[in-house]
């Protein structure tokens, strides 16, 4: 269904997002807006849209009963938005993380995931997989400012390794400095190493 013009619009319905919903975070908005619409009939879809920190919903008069179920369909969604996921592309947004910081702390389990979802890319065959996170924990990790503190932690941990490998440089070092070389090792008497030697020295027989 086209977007009707303003002039034929007689429903208009409008919701203002809250911040438990979308955690400060546009592209959180915008999540929310995707998934309202993939629940939607395809005709009422662009009915909806996002407007600043405003969801509105606008259809002709004369599509009444499809404007009322999409209403339905939408408070739903909402009633159920402060527990939906938050996907990777959102919780950097919300936590200001580069995608990098999420993998590495993903990895070490400093960013907790809630579990995995597997999606289909529009109009290709491969499907993806990525780790979805618990809104609430994402709550309290924004709360308690713990990305500053991870980072802090990072750079802690970046210069405590290269002190280390420092040192072993220099164990390294100081151990080639006090191993013979061979020139060194090549002086030795080689008659030491000649069976018998010592009694055909004693015999006198090269004097």
């Amino acid at each position: 269904m086209a977007k009707p013009k303003k002039s034929d619009i007689d429903l208009i319905r409008t919701w203002t997002l809250s911040a438990p919903i979308t955690l400060g975070s546009f592209v959180r908005a915008k999540g929310l807006l995707q998934e309202i619409q993939a629940r939607l009939p395809a005709t009422s879809r662009k009915a909806i849209s996002l407007e600043g920190p405003d969801l509105v919903l606008a259809m002709p008069v004369d599509e009444k009963p499809a404007f009322n179920a999409a209403v339905s369909v939408i408070s739903k969604t909402l009633d159920e938005a402060p527990s939906l996921p938050v996907i990777p592309r959102e919780i950097e947004d919300i936590l200001g993380m580069k995608t990098s910081e999420r993998h590495r702390w993903l990895a070490d389990g400093r960013l907790p995931s809630a579990g995995t979802r597997t999606v289909r890319l529009a109009g290709r065959a491969r499907r993806i997989t990525f780790h979805i996170f618990d809104p609430q924990v994402v709550e309290d990790i924004l709360n308690r400012g713990a990305v500053d503190e991870w980072r802090i932690e990072d750079v802690e941990a970046k210069a405590e390794k290269r002190a280390k490998a420092a040192y072993q440089a220099k164990l390294t070092r100081q151990s080639k400095k006090r191993k013979p070389s061979k020139k060194s090792e090549g002086t030795e008497d080689p008659a030491a190493a000649l069976r018998g030697w010592e009694d055909f020295d004693l015999d006198g027989l090269l004097r």
